[in-house]
């Protein structure tokens, strides 16, 4: 009887033992937590690390609550993954397209990592770029404008208006909306804000369950894509 006991205790604490990988593994389900993106996009990182990817707008009320999560999502990440922002324009009445031309040029520009919260802060805290009227409850007429934001970069960063303009309406600028359009629509991304992992999943908060359900099931993807990563190398 005190040998059956005492082997049924070993088994139980094995059990336990296992228990939490065997909970992780079976907690994100492909197809309602996340989604595999087919076919899987080419990443621009040239690295080695894995992309982690926010796609957005500045003019979308739910990134705007969003922001301080990809802020902890980002210190979050291990060493061999990084936080990256694609800006989306599925909304030209919000004017997505105008934020969207703006984030473009501040990356181009190489200020966006020093201004990328203080434009959610700008439109949704001080009004200085308000896409949206409290008082009216209506869209704010005139939306904001180019010349507007640049005046608001060159505030926070010293960069001459002018130069930001010029390059917000450049040709290449043009492009690289395009472009984030076209990829945008490759990962199937149809809402922000959501997240793409190396180019292979993508989810949002909705879909995770929550915010810190998010960063966890992010985490969870870069380490399986990491695992899949290596197991390719080592064939």
């Amino acid at each position: 009887m005190q040998r059956r006991t005492a082997v049924t205790l070993m088994l139980n604490c094995a059990l336990l033992a296992i228990a939490p990988a065997g909970h992780s593994a079976e907690r994100w389900v492909a197809g309602e937590h996340y989604f595999v993106i087919q076919p899987a996009q080419p990443t621009p990182r040239h690295d080695g690390k894995i992309q982690v990817i926010e796609v957005f707008s500045y003019a979308c009320p739910g990134c705007n609550r969003f922001y301080p999560v990809a802020d902890r999502l980002r210190t979050s990440l291990p060493a061999d993954a990084e936080l990256d922002f694609l800006a989306a324009s599925f909304r030209p009445d919000e004017d997505w397209p105008t934020f969207q031309r703006a984030y473009c040029a501040a990356r181009e520009l190489g200020i966006d990592m020093k201004t990328h919260d203080a434009m959610f802060d700008a439109i949704w805290k001080t009004g200085e770029l308000a896409v949206y009227n409290e008082r009216t409850q209506r869209a704010t007429v005139p939306a904001p404008a180019i010349p507007g934001i640049a005046r608001f970069y060159a505030r926070l960063t010293g960069i001459k208006p002018e130069t930001f303009i010029a390059t917000a309406t450049s040709f290449a600028i043009d492009v690289k909306m395009r472009q984030a359009d076209e990829l945008i629509k490759a990962y199937g991304v149809g809402e922000t804000p959501s997240i793409v992992v190396n180019g292979r999943y993508r989810l949002n908060p909705v879909s995770a369950g929550g915010y810190d359900e998010t960063i966890e099931l992010v985490k969870w993807l870069v380490a399986k894509e990491g695992a899949d990563i290596k197991a390719s190398r080592g064939r």
